[in-house]
């Protein structure tokens, strides 16, 4: 019986071989690699724990599926689709769906090895190649004393796309951070990357309550485990260079069920980011004109003569044109102290109430980033040439009205000190790219604003306007 011949076609054979290749390869050698690989990362993890400040947390290893599948059972979760089944007669099954395809969205899959050898290479090689970036801290020794436990969350104003990419090189060597990122970036194989660095996606605006109870559980989740978050209050770009009204959305996530007596402590960190050349200006002030707006072909346009320009010239070239990236870390703010001042529990309060707190926490946010928005000299300059008006000024002239100005930026309690105001030279360095970029007119060594370019002039200045008008709209 064991002896008979059993003859078979080559093309049986062939599959059988391929099957238990297939078999062997994914019951003995994934789960051998798998195992190789997650035990090589969890060393590095281990390794890179002991020089971060915050260290990396243990929901930032947990498998993404695991995590998925928390949100799956979350008991808000299935509150919501009982009540949504009930009153909108979806069935249970579609509706427990939807939380999976919203889960596998939002969920990031955050990699060690990827942030720090891809992400912060690329980060800072990119932020040094373009701008020439300045960092400083209005509270340093507050910084260093952050509760290594403590949930830190960097509240920035959002002038720039450059502005991930910017605080994700600045805060690498202390904390790694989760940014919520648009659907904009929602491109192969952007997304992986993106969602790789531990970023997650958030649909801007969206009114779907099973969507927003989702993202609620998922960053609520986040924030007690002591996850590092980096927020724009804005919610998006700056269109006119003010900073604009804060959204509440994500402090309201982050604070509906916050108990500052017995949950981990949280505490935000004001992030002031400020440029000398945004490099999406243009978008930005002919943002309403929708005629204006470049499509896919022209944004591929301008990134090849971006880098025809600029890959092969030196770093002082550069600099001329871009001029400085800054970064100015305020003072943190703890939630345990402002919750103790201010008598304010927020897990005890009505939705009415809760807003009405979290409303008053952005106005002190707000407030914060506006005394460390730093101050650099292509705003300054900017903001000489409006208070000028109509008269034109010599190079000289212009040094010394910035001179004081940034004095009296200083009086009215700026984040800056007379040793760290900008030189002559720069300021003169700064005035050249402004010429060179057609915002300046010179004529006879006069200066004065091009009118064409008078809005592009405004949106610069405003970004420090707050320090030297009692109504920084003034010269909207």
């Amino acid at each position: 019986m064991f002896d008979s011949t059993v003859t078979v076609p080559v093309w049986v054979f062939i599959l059988l071989l391929v099957a238990a290749a297939y078999a062997v390869l994914m019951s003995v050698l994934f789960p051998s690699v798998r195992w190789y690989v997650r035990r090589r990362l969890n060393r590095a993890v281990d390794k890179l724990n002991t020089n971060l400040q915050i260290r990396i947390r243990p929901l930032q290893r947990t498998r993404r599926q695991v995590l998925i599948d928390q949100l799956m059972f979350d008991q808000d979760v299935i509150a919501m689709i009982e009540q949504m089944a009930q009153q909108e007669n979806i069935p249970r099954d579609v509706l427990q769906q939807r939380v999976l395809s919203y889960a596998r969205e939002i969920v990031p899959s955050f990699n060690a090895y990827v942030y720090y050898r891809a992400v912060y290479w690329i980060s800072k090689k990119l932020s040094r190649f373009i701008y020439r970036v300045r960092v400083s801290a209005a509270d340093p020794g507050g910084l260093r004393s952050i509760d290594p436990d403590a949930t830190v969350v960097f509240v920035m104003n959002h002038r720039s796309n450059m502005d991930y990419v910017l605080i994700s090189y600045l805060a690498a060597e202390r904390v790694t951070l989760s940014f919520a990122v648009g659907e904009w970036a929602r491109i192969f194989p952007l997304d992986m990357l993106i969602r790789a660095m531990g970023a997650f996606f958030v649909r801007r605006g969206s009114q779907n309550p099973l969507y927003r109870k989702v993202l609620e559980r998922y960053v609520c989740t986040a924030t007690k485990s002591g996850v590092c978050q980096a927020v724009f209050l804005e919610g998006g770009l700056s269109r006119d260079g003010y900073m604009g009204v804060p959204k509440l959305g994500f402090l309201d996530y982050m604070l509906r069920n916050y108990d500052w007596q017995t949950d981990r402590s949280v505490v935000f960190v004001p992030v002031g980011i400020n440029y000398d050349h945004v490099l999406e200006d243009q978008n930005m002030v002919s943002w309403e004109n929708r005629e204006k707006r470049p499509d896919l072909r022209q944004h591929f346009a301008r990134l090849k003569q971006f880098l025809g320009n600029n890959l092969f010239v030196s770093s002082r070239a550069r600099w001329s044109r871009f001029g400085y990236a800054s970064v100015n870390f305020g003072v943190p703010i703890s939630m345990r102290e402002y919750c103790s001042e201010h008598n304010v529990d927020f897990n005890h309060l009505s939705k009415e109430q809760r807003i009405v707190q979290i409303a008053a926490l952005a106005d002190v946010l707000m407030e914060a980033l506006r005394y460390v928005m730093p101050i650099i000299p292509v705003p300054v300059i900017a903001s000489v040439l409006l208070r000028s008006e109509e008269e034109s000024l010599t190079s000289l002239e212009i040094v010394s009205r910035c001179d004081d100005l940034l004095d009296l930026m200083i009086a009215n309690g700026a984040a800056m000190k007379a040793d760290e105001k900008p030189r002559s030279r720069t300021l003169l360095k700064s005035l050249e790219s402004m010429t060179a970029r057609e915002l300046v007119q010179e004529k006879n060594d006069r200066f004065c604003i091009n009118p064409a370019q008078r809005t592009l002039v405004k949106y610069y200045a405003n970004s420090v306007a707050h320090w030297w008008q009692n109504d920084p709209r003034i010269c909207a």
